[in-house]
């Protein structure tokens, strides 16, 4: 059996159609959402670590400083999309910095897997299972509730119909 070869193009224009166009780098043109993220992300990790450091979690004890940062993160979500959707066209890096930066840096949800852990680690197998679940029902509820009280407001103060 042969293997098919392709067909010679000695026509460089069509050559070159036959070339595929090269993309363009993936960096390009993002520098500037790249600092605005890193700096957001930077205030969001800062206040989180106060958070901690405020109501700091003792060992084997309920993560409770992880959880409320968390929700409260969701709701301010909520209510910055709403804003976003329903009547504020922001300048295009205020969603990076704020959404992706800031509530990205702020919310922690690779602590509340660590969290997790800690808690099966010490023998506390129902206590981890009810914060898992508790964050995640706590922090939808906490984007819903928040997106749709947002919502109602605007509609209240005539802002959207």
């Amino acid at each position: 059996m042969t293997v098919p070869q392709p067909e010679r193009v000695d026509d460089p224009a069509a050559a070159s159609a036959l070339t595929p166009a090269r993309r363009p780098p993936v960096w390009r043109g993002q520098g500037r959402a790249v600092a605005v993220v890193a700096l957001g992300g930077g205030i969001g990790a800062t206040a989180r670590y106060a958070a901690g450091l405020l109501w700091p979690t003792p060992v084997g004890g309920f993560p409770w400083a992880t959880l409320w940062v968390n929700v409260l993160g969701c709701a301010v979500i909520g209510v910055f999309m709403t804003l976003l959707a329903e009547v504020w066209a922001p300048r295009p890096l205020v969603r990076p910095f704020f959404g992706t930066g800031v509530l990205g840096g702020f919310t922690t949800f690779s602590t509340y897997a660590v969290d997790i852990e800690r808690l099966l680690d010490a023998g506390r197998p129902r206590t981890g299972l009810a914060y898992l679940a508790a964050t995640l029902l706590a922090a939808l509820a906490a984007v819903w509730l928040a997106a749709a009280t947002t919502h109602r407001l605007l509609h209240a103060i005539g802002r959207i119909r």
